[in-house]
């Protein structure tokens, strides 16, 4: 069975292009991204006929069976929501469907990593995450989904399971690991208590951070759902626990100029690192049939593979037991 990708042509992409009235001049670049199909295109007003100075957009088709047509409908509210509120999220300037494909259009921004070894960076990260959240607090999401230990955790393990995804030699080793860090995701979930939801970025690592002088602007809304406001801070913590805490401390002191963090959600940091290391390894087994997969993860459903996999989770599982973060 051909895989979906498999008939979006360049000249479907082209073609695409001009069903919303664009006017592409022929060129286009396939950007870094494996669940959906990213395009920049050019288009015939380029002044120079230079690609790097041309005028160009960007063009995102939806992975075709993962979304329907109204999340991902709620997923551009929101994000058209932030950019009138002068959030400087990417949204997208068009929707249509084309070919058996549901496709966005956006404008093309630059942009670089940010600098998170600065707290002035994380600070100003923190400001913005502030006001996302003071955004995505006003209401619900009605059709997207929600991130919580059974849908990122419980869920994920049992399709592996089920699936035969792990190797036979290693499968007691993961199921034991794997149970016992989902009952510590648990465990911290209990603790934290009955907490608000809002409509998260999801996402928010720092590759989906574009930096330039005048701060950070943020794309990439696909995996937005609801919530604790946790989710979106936690991608931005690394190192030795001392240094997490200096640096959620920097993100706090922006964020808390716009929108609260319940203290309670800071024990959640672990957990939902958990949580994304399992639908980690799911994301990729269900991926499997699209050719991009094995091509840019040789090594998944190695022994070596799952041998690290259990080795993270047994850290997790460690770290779970220990204080939250101290801010």
């Amino acid at each position: 069975m051909s895989h979906p990708y498999s008939t979006l042509t360049p000249e479907t992409v082209l073609d695409a292009a001009a069903s919303i009235a664009l006017r592409p001049d022929g060129r286009l670049l396939s950007l870094n991204s494996y669940e959906n199909r990213v395009y920049q295109v050019w288009l015939e007003d380029d002044p120079e006929g230079a690609p790097q100075s041309g005028a160009a957009v960007v063009l995102k088709f939806y992975r075709p069976g993962r979304w329907t047509r109204a999340q991902i409908d709620e997923e551009h509210a929101f994000a058209r929501e932030l950019a009138g509120r002068e959030i400087p999220v990417v949204a997208p300037t068009h929707c249509a469907e084309f070919a058996g494909f549901v496709f966005a259009a956006y404008a093309r921004r630059g942009g670089r990593t940010p600098n998170l070894e600065d707290p002035k960076v994380l600070e100003w990260i923190g400001r913005f995450l502030g006001r996302i959240h003071a955004v995505g607090a006003a209401s619900r999401f009605q059709v997207r989904p929600e991130l919580n230990p059974e849908t990122f955790g419980r869920e994920p393990r049992e399709w592996l399971l089920q699936n035969a995804a792990i190797p036979a030699d290693v499968l007691d080793a993961w199921k034991a690991a794997s149970a016992q860090a989902l009952e510590g995701v648990a465990r911290n979930f209990a603790a934290a208590g009955a907490l608000d939801l809002l409509r998260l970025h999801g996402d928010c690592h720092p590759g989906n951070i574009l930096w330039t002088e005048d701060g950070p602007h943020f794309v990439d809304l696909d995996d937005a759902r609801m919530g604790p406001a946790v989710q979106d801070l936690w991608m931005l913590l690394s190192g030795e626990r001392a240094q997490q805490g200096v640096q959620l401390q920097s993100i706090l002191a922006g964020y808390e100029q716009f929108a609260e963090l319940d203290r309670r959600e800071v024990r959640l940091v672990e957990p939902m690192r958990t949580l994304r290391l399992l639908h980690y390894s799911y994301w990729i087994a269900r991926r499997w049939d699209d050719p991009a997969f094995p091509a840019a993860f040789p090594w998944f459903g190695t022994q070596r593979y799952w041998q690290d996999r259990i080795l993270e989770l047994r850290e997790q599982i460690a770290l779970m037991e220990e204080e939250p973060l101290a801010v």
